[in-house]
């Protein structure tokens, strides 16, 4: 492909090289020649300069780097659109494979592709061209839409929803049981876990993901939001549109999540607690009760701007305790002289 046809592609403002023939997309330290790459941060235009890569897209261009570049206002979304073109495969259906097992009660759209060792109970249904790869179960009157992507062994419970163009990855379980008990006469007694799970249009949801079924009502996923690998969502919940939840986070039942909320890795959220819209929270921070927009860190989290000077205390705390006790012996010796 032309240079000057992928700058025409993407929208883009080409300075160099149009016929370059480029025959693949990498990263800067990966690309060789015949390789785009792009440029996300100033820091990295040294290496860019070394880089192998026939051509570079910029958001501005750059006169230390000679080479073609073509300029665009964003340059990842431009280089993810070009991993796309290069190196993913089109879409074709394989229909249903023999060696799955599809109820007759089940609802099954156009153009799909469920593969051996599928399990689609009554009542559920797939929408058109969603691919359900092996050891996939969904349960009764659960609903998978359009154009989703279900990797293997991934376990969708009974009365779930799930959108349209979805992603989930491997070994996720959606729709296990809430954490709920009563205790009485000394016996944590099972509140029966009734209610659903909703996820939205365009959700992603990383390896191993759990997210537990409402005790009643339904657990819901916002549109757009994407979760990373190894995350808990419990009874309950509800998160909002186009949030993004990093590895390992835990969040506990019955808590709101805003629109556009970001949590980096192993943060923890308390149950019942309230996160408003374009609320930041970094990784290892505990949140619990009303958090208003803002950007947090520690545990408990205080805002970002404490906290680091918080760290910067922390970090003297050893000299400081070594100060106070040379303080309070030279005070010790200074009231001995005294009484004499």
């Amino acid at each position: 492909m032309k240079l000057r046809e992928i700058a025409e592609m993407l929208g883009g403002e080409l300075a160099g090289g149009p016929d370059i023939e480029i025959k693949g997309a990498a990263g800067i330290s990966d690309a060789e020649g015949g390789d785009i790459t792009f440029l996300s941060t100033a820091k990295l235009i040294g290496e860019c300069i070394e880089s192998n890569a026939s051509a570079v897209i910029v958001k501005d261009t750059v006169p230390e780097i000679k080479k073609p570049q073509i300029k665009v206002s964003n340059p990842q979304y431009a280089f993810a659109r070009l991993l796309e073109y290069f190196y993913v495969k089109p879409f074709m259906a394989s229909g249903i494979s023999d060696g799955a097992y599809v109820s007759d009660k089940a609802k099954i759209g156009e153009d799909v592709s469920v593969y051996p060792m599928v399990f689609v109970s009554d009542s559920a249904s797939i929408g058109n061209r969603t691919v359900i790869y092996p050891g996939v179960f969904i349960g009764e009157n659960s609903s998978v839409e359009d154009e989703c992507i279900i990797y293997p062994n991934v376990i969708i419970r009974e009365n779930i929803k799930v959108g349209s163009r979805v992603i989930i990855h491997s070994g996720a379980v959606i729709g296990s049981d809430g954490f709920g008990y009563v205790m009485e006469k000394g016996v944590h007694y099972k509140i029966p876990q009734v209610g659903g799970v909703i996820i939205g249009d365009d959700v992603e949801i990383g390896a191993n993901v759990t997210i537990d079924r409402a005790t009643t009502g339904n657990t819901i996923i916002g549109k757009g939001t994407k979760i990373d690998n190894l995350v808990q969502i419990a009874h309950n919940v509800k998160i909002g549109e186009n949030s993004v939840i990093a590895a390992q986070t835990g969040v506990a039942g019955s808590t709101e999540i805003g629109n556009y909320v970001v949590f980096g890795g192993q943060v923890g959220v308390a149950d019942h607690a309230k996160i408003d819209d374009g609320v930041m929270v970094g990784a290892q921070s505990g949140a619990m009760g009303h958090v208003k927009k803002g950007i947090y860190s520690g545990s408990p989290m205080i805002p970002h701007r404490d906290w680091l000077k918080s760290i910067v205390i922390f970090a003297k705390l050893p000299e400081l305790n070594k100060r106070i006790k040379e303080l309070e012996d030279m005070i010790k010796n200074i009231e001995r002289r005294e009484q004499r």
